[in-house]
């Protein structure tokens, strides 16, 4: 059970961007083009939303905080909120449901256990899970409707049949 943790607290975040790139891969042209500034948009907003909240509540890791409590991998000894695992779990999965739903349902899943590990593996508290899994899950929904009026203005839309 102990490597199946540290497997999903460290590798299962891979995982679920893979998908997401197999579902950016097999998007048209147009769908390619929104999802990549919806990725980066999301990104940049996740990050922004990090270093606020990080500024804003300090939480000592398990680990720290507990000598009794061992990481079940080796971590750094810093500001455990809130995590940036969840948060990125939590901006694949919008993205990947706004194109693909039943995907994206498997990768909010993923998503989940990649919290719940970081949590079991001593990493974080719960709240730095779900403080990260909200930041994650609002920064793609903002990405999504920002792109929405940006792709709108920008994009050309499929070609319709010209009534005369």
């Amino acid at each position: 059970m102990h490597t199946l943790i540290v497997v999903a607290a460290q590798y299962l975040l891979y995982v679920l961007a893979l998908v997401a790139a197999v579902v950016w891969l097999i998007l048209d042209r147009r769908g390619k083009a929104v999802l990549a500034a919806q990725a980066v948009i999301g990104l940049a907003l996740v990050f922004i939303g990090i270093e606020i909240a990080a500024h804003l509540h300090t939480d000592l890791r398990p680990f720290v905080r507990d000598a009794h409590q061992t990481p079940f991998f080796p971590h750094a000894n810093d500001n455990g909120f809130p995590s940036d695992h969840s948060a990125a779990a939590g901006l694949l999965a919008v993205l990947v449901f706004r194109w693909k739903w039943l995907v994206g349902v498997l990768v909010a899943a993923g998503g989940a256990v990649v919290a719940w590990a970081r949590v079991a593996a001593h990493v974080h508290h719960l709240q730095d899970v779900v403080a990260g899994l909200a930041l994650g899950l609002l920064a793609g929904t903002v990405g999504i409707l920002l792109t929405a009026v940006i792709a709108d203005a920008v994009l050309p839309a499929r070609r319709r049949p010209v009534n005369r």
